[in-house]
């Protein structure tokens, strides 16, 4: 599990709730919920709005990828298997490697190796393996876009609640009994907009881009290691090459 996106989102969420007790506020003078369903109902339709359904489904299932750790945690270890595989396919051959690929867990390693055992040409393989990159950034870019959008529509949603409040304190001056509802539907309306933009939505976006990066640059370094094998570059070369990808990184 990735500590720092659980610990992100309740840091931000005590930070809130804490702020308001200290200043004397009770735990549930910011709980309403006619603001909640303003806010998440109304930025949720903006965004079906916005999207496709197929993309909406896509990032509800791509919160798992925010939680789970990194696939670029430990790329020494990636690089050590890489190099293990190259000095089996150099001293006997890529067909011997046909047993390994079963123990391979990343799908794109697994991909690749299996079509350079298959006898794929260098060329072919990577533009195929680049092909499937391309689609894959192009399908989490637009993930990561509708946690983006749904963050810029949340404040918005948020002000429009304000109003609606507003606009019932108006229109029961003359009873006091009811304008505290109006007044709390008001203000909690604007802090869920903006704190769910701003804790939430728009973080996701952000971790969920830099999640595609790091993948995009372990499938490049991958790659890499898959044309090394399959050409047969002495295994201590390749190390050294693929090493010169975590530069910086660590």
């Amino acid at each position: 599990m990735d500590r720092s996106s659980v610990i992100g989102i309740l840091l931000g969420v005590a930070a809130i709730v804490g702020g308001n007790l200290i200043e004397g506020g009770a735990p549930g003078s910011i709980v309403e919920g006619t603001a909640a369903a303003i806010v998440l109902g109304g930025t949720a339709g903006a965004t079906l709005l916005s999207f496709p359904l197929s993309d909406v489904r896509r990032a509800v299932a791509s919160l798992r990828i925010v939680f789970r750790s990194a696939p670029s945690d430990d790329p020494d270890a990636l690089i050590r298997r890489i190099v293990a595989f190259s000095e089996i396919g150099r001293r006997q051959g890529l067909m011997t490697l046909e047993k390994e690929v079963q123990t391979v867990q990343d799908d794109f390693f697994r991909r690749a190796l299996r079509l350079s055992i298959d006898g794929m040409s260098p060329k072919m393989l990577r533009e195929t393996m680049e092909r499937e990159n391309a689609t894959y950034e192009g399908e989490m870019r637009r993930v990561a876009k509708v946690y983006e959008t749904a963050g810029g529509f949340a404040p918005t949603i948020g002000i429009l609640g304000a109003v609606l409040g507003l606009i019932h304190v108006m229109e029961n001056l003359s009873d006091p009994s009811k304008l505290g509802a109006g007044i709390a539907v008001a203000f909690v309306a604007t802090i869920y907009g903006v704190g769910s933009a701003n804790l939430i939505l728009l973080p996701l976006s952000k971790k969920l881009n830099h999640r595609i990066n790091d993948e995009l640059w372990l499938r490049e370094m991958i790659l890499e290691g898959v044309s090394g094998i399959q050409s047969g570059v002495n295994p201590y070369y390749l190390g050294e090459k693929l090493k010169a990808f975590t530069k910086g990184r660590k």
